[in-house]
């Protein structure tokens, strides 16, 4: 079922340039959608890096097990994604899914099947017809072009209402390196560890070892601190690969400082990348900004943060444009975490309306309501127990929330 496209959405997809090592394919292999592409294949160079974060879900999906066995190895040479069939709670016949596919990649671009990483996205607990990805894979890899980043955006989508896509360049030690990535998300959005699928591409060359950490941090700071609906997916998955062909200076540690710029402008793409998910909510017509300060710790800030984010009253009345901040005191109350009642701020729109735990005097709802009204809603709180802050994003819950995922299997 197609849906609308997200008022949220940017204007267009960005002009990714072509990543030294990276070739792109897609087709449609009719793993479940009819009339579309649904599979993604990209080659990399014989070199490559990998590093990856994934769900922490007890019932994770056939692929996030292949690729957390494989990920040690440090060295990929493929990614092969499907859209439409999630392969979870699959049982043997989804890790069996998985083998014949990346054996079969593996065999047509003369690797090793642990260097080919996998992820699969769409239905759970239906069975993957693996055997129509593999009857695609001789006409997939004969059309391989790098300059296929808007098709592989397309290809992994399954309620997203546009494909997400993000650029960037950066200088390592003198060389200029670029970034790109894509990503896939639009409900199931609570990610912990990753967030639905996101796979980022760059031409340094960093070991496996930096590209990890640089990748979890990162990941810890974007896709961790955003929530569409509360719910951890079963497949959530990110991925970064350096194919080396940059030839950057020697890089043995995260920390060094020829890769302080690397690592902002890395960040930079995360963030952009977690972004476009959240403005993708299904069903969302408003980007919601939390900050939270105040609090005793960073993690605290985080889980009061997403209490409010997470609470269906609070997104229900930012969609309604119903400046109800009541609603939010109540979450920061659930949170479980450090609050002094007597000392909370609430702010929305930049307006005061409770302070010391009490709304403002002189409280005037109009500019409020007014800025409800608008597509971003910020709002800031103070708990009054510390000094720690954090910021998360989420977006409002409406009617076509449930259109969508009412309706997901038929």
């Amino acid at each position: 079922m197609a849906h609308k496209v997200s008022p949220l959405a940017p204007e267009r997809f960005p002009d990714l340039p072509p990543i030294a090592g990276v070739r792109l394919g897609t087709i449609a292999a009719g793993v479940r959608y009819t009339g579309r592409v649904d599979v993604m294949l990209a080659e990399l160079a014989a070199g490559t890096t990998v590093a990856g974060v994934f769900t922490r879900s007890k019932t994770a999906s056939a692929p996030v097990d292949w690729c957390r066995q494989a990920l040690p190895g440090g060295k990929a040479r493929a990614l092969i994604v499907n859209a439409g069939n999630a392969n979870a709670f699959t049982g043997v016949a989804g890790l069996k899914a998985v083998e014949v596919t990346a054996k079969g990649v593996a065999k047509r671009l003369g690797c090793r099947a642990g260097q080919v990483f996998v992820a699969s996205t769409g239905v759970i607990g239906e069975p993957l017809p693996a055997e129509r990805i593999t009857a695609a894979l001789d006409t997939l890899t004969a059309d391989l072009q790098p300059d296929r980043w808007a098709e592989a955006a397309r290809a992994i989508m399954t309620t997203d209402t546009y494909p997400k896509g993000v650029t960037a360049t950066a200088d390592i030690g003198g060389t200029t390196v670029t970034i790109n990535g894509i990503i896939k998300g639009s409900g199931m959005i609570a990610p912990d560890m990753a967030t639905m699928l996101g796979f980022v591409f760059t031409d340094a060359t960093l070991p496996a070892e930096v590209l990890q950490t640089l990748l979890a941090r990162g990941a810890d700071r974007s896709f961790n601190c955003i929530t569409v609906d509360s719910d951890t997916s079963t497949s959530d998955t990110v991925l970064l690969f350096a194919t080396g062909k940059a030839k950057n200076p020697k890089i043995e540690k995260a920390n060094d400082p020829r890769l302080a710029q690397f690592r902002r402008v890395l960040d930079g793409v995360l963030m952009e990348l977690a972004h476009l998910v959240v403005k993708d909510g299904e069903g969302a017509e408003k980007l919601v900004e939390i900050r939270v300060g105040g609090a005793a710790t960073a993690k605290a800030a985080r889980r009061i943060g997403l209490a409010i984010a997470n609470s269906p009253l609070v997104k229900t009345a930012i969609a309604a444009g119903d400046a109800n901040w009541g609603r939010i005191v109540m979450a920061v109350g659930k949170s479980g975490e450090k609050a002094d009642r007597d000392r909370l701020s609430i702010a929305m729109g930049g307006v005061a309306v409770a302070r010391d735990g009490q709304r403002v005097t002189d409280y005037d709802e109009a500019p409020v309501a007014a800025h409800m009204a608008g597509r971003k809603i910020e709002i800031d709180v103070d708990v009054g127990v510390g000094k720690a802050a954090a910021t998360v994003w989420t977006c409002d819950l409406t009617h076509a929330y449930i259109d969508i995922n009412g309706s997901y299997r038929s």
